[in-house]
Order: C-alpha cells, then structure tokens, then sequence
C-alpha cells in the first residue's frame, strides 16, 4: 500500500458497540499528509489483522504525539495492544455503495449489485451510517420479488451453513414479532422435538420487541454455542436453541440487525430476507411463519399478511425451502410476561402445567406445533392437535426442555429485578384494549432486552372488568432511572390500556 503511515496503538477504552473508531490528534502527521477529517474512513492493519474504522479527531491533551486511539471494538478485531505498530492509510473505495446510491434512486438492484452490498456488510467495510442508508431505501416495501430472494441468497452465501446428515429434514417456526409476550417458539421446540421431530433453532435477539427468543433462551440457559456443539446437541436431544449471532449463520443479518434496532426499523424485504437467511443456514427444510395481525400489531390488516405470506411462499420456493404461513391473533399481548425473564417465568408454567399458565399462550403454541407436526406428518390438523396436547400434557414436553436446557449447559435461576412497581387502575370499566406497540415500548424504557430482569407483568387481559385500584402491571428495571424514565412515559400514554366506563 502507498502513503501508509505507522503510530502506537492506545486503547481508549470507549465503547463504540460494533462500529470501529480510530482516533487521532488534531495535529497528527497523518491526518496533515493525507488530508484526514473527523469522520474519514481509513484503513488500520495491525500485522495479519485488518479493518476499516472511522476517525474522530481529539484535542491535542485527549493523546501523546505518535499515538493512535482505538475503540475497544477496534483493538478486540485488530487484537492490538497499547504499543503495536499500527499502520493508517486510505480506505479502499467502495463499489457497492454505487449500488445503494441506485437504489435511493429508485432502480432495483441485480442479483450481483446485492451481493456486493451484503460482502462488503459482512467484511466490515460499511459504516453504521451505510448500513442505516442501505436499510432506510429498502424499507417500506421497495425491495421487490427478485431484489428480496437476491437478499436472502447472498445472506446466506456470506455465512456459515449447517448441514445434517443423510436426508434428513428438518423444522423450524419462527415468529415475525410484533406482539408482546408471544415466547411461543421454546414450547414449540420442546413438544415438536419430543414428537420425533427435528428442530435445531437458532434464533435472533430482539430488533424492536422487548425480547427475542435468544433473550429470553439467556436467562435460562447456554446460547452462544459453536456450530460443533449445537450439532452435537441436536445430535443428543433432536433439538436446541441457541443464538444464530454466536455461529456466523448469516452474519450480515446481525449487523443489520444492530441498525435496525437503533432505527426502530423492521422493513418487510429485510424480514424476509432475515429470516428465511438464517434457517437456510441452518439446514432448515420445513418451516412454520407465524403472522399476527393486529390493529397494532407489526402487521396491521388481513390484506398485508396475504401479502407478507405470498412473498415468504415465493421467495422460500426460490431458496429450496418449504414455507407455510399461519395467521393468527395480534390484537393483543399473549402471556402475562413482557421482557425475557417475565417471558420465561410464562412459558415454564406452561410447560410444566402449572394451574396459573397463561392460556393463551399454551393455545397459541399448541397450534402452532400441530401445523409444524401436520406438515411433517399430513395426518391432518384435528390430529396433529391432539398428539400435541399429549406430549404437553403428560409432561413429555417439559423433560424434552429440560434435556435440551442440560446439554446446553445446565439450567439457570432467574433473574429477579432490582425494582418493581405496581401500577394501579384509576377507573371502573371493562378492559376493551391493549395497545401491543406502546406495551412493548413501555417494557423496552424500563430496560428489556438488554436488562435481563426488566420489562412487565400483566395482571389483567382484555375483556376484564377493572375496578379503581386495581393492579394493572409490575414495572420492573434495574435502575431507578430506568423506571422514572418508563413511568414517565405511562403516565403520557395511560390510554395504552382502554377502559371503558360501565354504563
């Protein structure tokens, strides 16, 4: 390389989450000879290992003469210490983002043009700014058929895959979100696999929900596990689930994913893409969509989720995968538990048939297992139904959890919040609604996923008759910031919860 220059690495100890930054004095020599700027990207090797970063520039006190701070992702992938020789120079100019430029403008990409734009994602090349602008002219319906199956292939290209052996097939269910408390997919694992199927889960965190299946899966057991041990698991239980992230299974994904939560942004292409990516990686042959449709619900009319269904139809015939669609209710949060360890505290009550189980939860996921066992089987959905309400009930179900939590690495206690407060009703009347997005909002304030113990607990349900006083939810966070902040937030948004007032 021409017009590289070297400085002593410095950890700066900032975390900058997965984004790479370099920092540099605003008197350095490298940034006088090369005409770097705040903001520049510029390519940092440190022997074999190699990135590109963005620079912000500091005050000459902030760094010595001859020094290049790293951010702590930075030094963990140029796994450098204070010292090294690390060298600067211009990053490489990137072709792909040609392709975005298109794309803002309104032209599909070709299978090629999307190719290059997720290699260049996966290496590392974009900033988190690309990747939000990459996302951004995707969302709201601009990828069309072609442009989303080309998504998804090259997701899947950039990763790992699993593989299984002989001809096996294999299940998965995945859920699009969108509704609070809906942890159906750890009960549908466990009866399905116990039923002989199997269903090696990997699953994504949380994008915009309070709780994603890995989040809640973490509070109970071992989810970052190598490809080695999850096929070894698989191979003892018919069954896991873990966390997709953790075994490079569409490694774009997680990066996108990362932006989309900071966005607030799930766009009906990259869904898609995102799901059907990570369960081609994973050897999947069959699987189960869950589609809730709600008034505020991710997916708001019949009309959308005909939509949405078709193109999961298409775009998986595309890919050699089976994909059958289920439409169910969104029109409210499922369980009582909104947050990963609220949701796991439901979804082990009806595993373990616990007299206060959730019902809705326990017949949400029992239909869904019946569609998974009727596609495996054909034997019909009245069928499929009443063997899966076997294996639930005579407890098969929760030792099959229970095996696949031991040779994940063992059973955790759950996590209890550090503060809880209890809202009350302030009026009589009947509970007509719950608004799903701002339920979810209210729990995501109050800490969820990142805080483990954070999120809700519902003690009412839709159809109740409330009276003043009554308890409504348990606020639980970790700070009291956290709670203020959340607290706040209900008190603006009380109508999240409609009550009407008896006549």
């Amino acid at each position: 390389m021409e017009n590289v220059h070297t400085l002593a690495a410095f950890n700066m100890g900032i975390d900058t989450h997965q984004e790479p930054v370099v920092y540099m004095r605003e008197d350095c020599h490298v940034c006088v000879a090369e005409g770097f700027n705040a903001s520049s990207r510029v390519l940092v090797t440190n022997g074999s290992h190699m990135l590109i970063a963005t620079l912000n520039v500091v005050e000459r006190h902030v760094l010595e003469a001859g020094r290049v701070g790293l951010s702590k992702i930075a030094v963990q992938r140029l796994r450098a210490s204070d010292g090294d020789e690390i060298c600067i120079g211009h990053a490489p100019v990137l072709h792909s983002l040609s392709h975005v430029r298109k794309k803002v403008f309104g032209h599909a990409l070709s299978a090629f043009e999307m190719r290059e734009v997720i290699e260049d994602i996966s290496a590392h090349r974009y900033s988190d700014m690309e990747i939000a602008s990459f996302l951004s002219v995707c969302a709201g319906g601009r990828l069309d058929l072609d442009e989303i199956i080309s998504l998804t292939q090259a997701m899947v290209a950039c990763g790992k895959r699993l593989t299984w052996p002989g001809e096996a097939r294999i299940f998965d269910k995945h859920c699009i979100g969108g509704l609070p408390g809906n942890r159906t997919t750890p009960l549908v694992v466990s009866i399905a696999s116990a039923a002989g199927l199997t269903v090696p889960k990997t699953s994504s965190r949380a994008i915009t929900s309070p709780a994603g299946t890995a989040d809640t899966m973490e509070v109970l057991t071992t989810v970052d596990l190598p490809l080695d041990r999850i096929q070894a698991i698989v191979a003892e239980t018919g069954a896991c689930l873990a966390w997709g992230g953790a075994v490079n299974l569409s490694p774009a994904d997680d990066l996108l994913i990362r932006i989309e939560r900071a966005l607030d942004l799930d766009g009906e292409g990259q869904l898609i893409a995102s799901v059907l990516s990570k369960k081609i990686a994973a050897g999947s042959t069959h699987v189960i969509i869950d589609i809730p449709v709600g008034e505020t619900a991710k997916v708001r009319t019949r009309q959308q989720a005909d939509r949405l269904a078709s193109l999961f139809t298409e775009v998986g015939q595309a890919c050699d995968i089976f994909v059958r669609c289920v439409m169910t209710d969104g029109s409210k949060p499922i369980g009582r538990g909104i947050g990963p360890a609220e949701e796991a505290k439901d979804l082990l009550a009806v595993l373990k048939n616990e007299p206060g189980a959730p019902r809705d939860l326990r017949q949400r996921a029992l239909h869904l297992t019946a569609n998974l066992l009727d596609l495996a089987d054909n034997t019909g959905l009245d069928a499929a139904m009443r063997k899966a309400v076997e294996i639930l009930d005579s407890g098969q179900a929760w030792q099959q959890f229970q095996r696949i939590l031991r040779a994940q690495g063992g059973i955790k206690a759950l996590p209890q919040a550090a503060y809880q407060h209890r809202q009350l009703a302030v009026r009589s009347g009947v509970l007509m609604s719950i608004d799903n997005r701002r339920l979810s909002r209210l729990a995501k304030l109050a800490g969820a996923p990142l805080d483990k113990a954070a999120g809700l607990r519902l003690f009412v349900e839709v159809g109740d008759r409330i009276s003043p006083d009554q308890p409504l939810f348990t606020l639980c966070s970790e700070s009291t910031g956290e709670r203020d902040y959340a607290l706040e937030y209900y008190r603006q948004n009380q109508d999240i919860f409609v009550i009407q007032e008896s006549v």
